[in-house]
């Protein structure tokens, strides 16, 4: 199990940035699949981006170019930079951990893009 506890969201201007992170329990994480999820009301939970391990990025279209993630091993944590903020970027962001067929899941942070 990794225990995943997320922060940095709130509310912020179109065009403007916010930088997620997430907190990460236990000693697997250097060898999990970290990723950023985001759900918005009546929406699925669709995937933002993913990083391996061996640092390899994915990201979803709707936000390539303009968010980054990044993960420091060392410190257990996970971060995702966020900018030029659009308001169909407003969702709950979740981190998640998946090793294996395990994957786990934090309790979200809101992002709200609204002017």
């Amino acid at each position: 199990q990794v225990q995943l506890v997320e922060s940095g969201g709130g509310l912020v201007q179109p065009g403007g940035s916010l930088r997620l992170s997430c907190a990460a329990g236990g000693s697997i994480f250097r060898l999990a699949t970290m990723g950023w999820y985001r759900q918005a009301p009546a929406k699925e939970r669709e995937l933002v981006a993913r990083i391996t391990s061996g640092g390899i990025t994915n990201y979803a279209d709707s936000v390539t170019g303009r968010f980054t993630i990044s993960r420091d091993n060392a410190k257990n944590m996970l971060y995702l930079q966020m900018n030029s903020l659009k308001p169909e970027d407003t969702a709950v962001y979740y981190c998640s951990a998946a090793l294996g067929l395990l994957v786990n899941w934090g309790q979200g942070t809101q992002v709200t893009v609204s002017a």
